[in-house]
């Protein structure tokens, strides 16, 4: 049986409304006690939390780690280094892999990379229909008994609506999640910028707003016919937030989510044919931007995630259009979400909660709040520190960050995952 006394941190835990100064004490693995020492109580690791803040460790909704497949860019064991340094104890896993993860077996693979990485909290998310080609149905039941938490198309496009309507009902029926990064692939059409001034002025293939709203205006319109529950991810766009807000006020049960780098990058910023800032979906406009931050504040928009996509060098070489998308984004998750409070956009527990308790929620677990006899999930940063992204600070292999170079606030100090250390600076 081991013991951990964090001592004198600002415990922040919005699931329990708790805001104060106090400890936190660990007995085999679970929360034993808040504010109090138990009788009896000897700990084995003390940590100093004094002047930092502690919470449930973040729960990251969209993430690819690259291992089956892809590991010269990166590896179970580099990423859930990168995520233990950033506060992240659980991570759902996008179905895209190679092979895709579109059988029981492949998933029950992945719980075994991440038992060997030491980091057993990944959750596979199952491949909506096989191979993702969105033609067949996947074994979506067999998936679910061996451990997928959700089941998603990724962003890969389904055939057609009645496809998508199966695969909802079946999903449904067994109390599935299904996660939607809505997007219309023939007005995307291969895009790779918004389709805007910036598009417009140096040639870029563009994305037009649209095929976000329709593709999510089609979901939420099957949403409401199969009853199936719509996590839609990534969101984009001042539309997709409104739609979202009138589907919640109709009584549809649906969430949503934001990555992080939409909240702070825009269009503007795009450095032209710097291939870091090609993402999907594409940075859109300083307007999308401010409804965005609106939408989180609300509690339209659910949770933050860092949907993180490692690259190599290779793939971020060449033309912009022919580079692939995405940014490494878990080690920046924290620091982002700090500069939202640092500009009043949210308050503190607004953004722990979006990174904690919502997407527990919203996935069914029993975590991301310090209730007592819950598994120790806990993140312990200190939200003054100042630190470079450079290849000094840097864990995850994937160095295809926008934020390259610049000196971010907030860093995460102690991770620990039912109970254990995992991450200590």
């Amino acid at each position: 049986m081991t013991t951990i006394h964090i001592q004198h941190g600002r415990v922040i835990d919005p699931a329990n409304n708790i805001d104060r100064v106090g400890d936190v004490c660990i007995v085999d693995g679970k929360i034993a006690a808040l504010f109090a020492v138990p009788e009896g109580f000897h700990a084995d690791t003390v940590i100093d939390a004094t002047g930092k803040v502690v919470c449930a460790g973040f729960i990251d909704i969209s993430t690819r780690l690259r291992d089956m497949g892809h590991s010269r860019k990166a590896t179970f064991k580099s990423e859930t280094r990168a995520a233990a340094s950033a506060g992240v104890t659980t991570m759902c896993l996008q179905p895209d892999t190679r092979p895709v993860m579109d059988a029981a077996s492949i998933a029950e693979y992945v719980k075994d990379l991440a038992e060997k990485a030491g980091y057993p909290q990944i959750y596979p998310i199952g491949a909506l229909t096989q191979k993702l080609e969105g033609a067949e149905l996947s074994s979506m039941l067999a998936m679910k008994q061996a451990g997928c938490i959700a089941v998603s198309n990724a962003n890969a496009p389904v055939k057609n609506l009645l496809i998508l309507r199966r695969a909802m009902e079946y999903a449904a029926s067994h109390n599935l999640l299904y996660i939607c990064r809505p997007n219309e692939f023939s007005l995307s059409n291969n895009g790779c910028a918004h389709e805007g001034a910036i598009a417009t002025r140096y040639g870029l293939p563009s994305i037009p707003e649209a095929a976000e709203t329709i593709a999510l205006a089609e979901c939420l319109e099957l949403a409401e016919l199969t009853g199936c529950r719509v996590h839609f991810g990534q969101l984009s766009c001042k539309l997709s937030v409104i739609k979202i807000h009138q589907a919640k006020k109709y009584g549809l049960n649906v969430s949503a989510d934001v990555a992080i780098h939409q909240l702070h990058l825009t269009e503007s910023d795009m450095i032209p044919f710097d291939s870091a800032y090609h993402v999907l979906p594409p940075l859109r406009t300083e307007a999308d931007k401010k409804y965005l931050r609106q939408g989180l504040a609300s509690g339209t928009i659910n949770s933050l995630c860092s949907d993180h996509q490692p690259h190599d060098l290779d793939a971020k070489l060449g033309a912009f259009p022919e580079t692939e998308s995405g940014v490494s984004s878990l080690e920046t998750l924290l620091p982002l979400m700090l500069k939202l409070v640092a500009q009043n956009d949210i308050t503190l527990e607004q953004g722990i909660t979006a990174l904690t308790q919502q997407p527990a929620q919203i996935l069914g677990l029993a975590s991301g709040a310090l209730t007592v006899g819950f598994s120790a999930d806990v993140c312990v940063f200190d939200p003054t520190l100042e630190w470079q992204i450079n290849s000094d600070t840097w864990q995850s292999r994937g160095l295809n960050t926008p934020f390259w170079g610049q000196t971010m606030t907030g860093r995460v100090t102690h991770t620990l995952q039912a109970g254990k250390v995992i991450f200590s600076l």
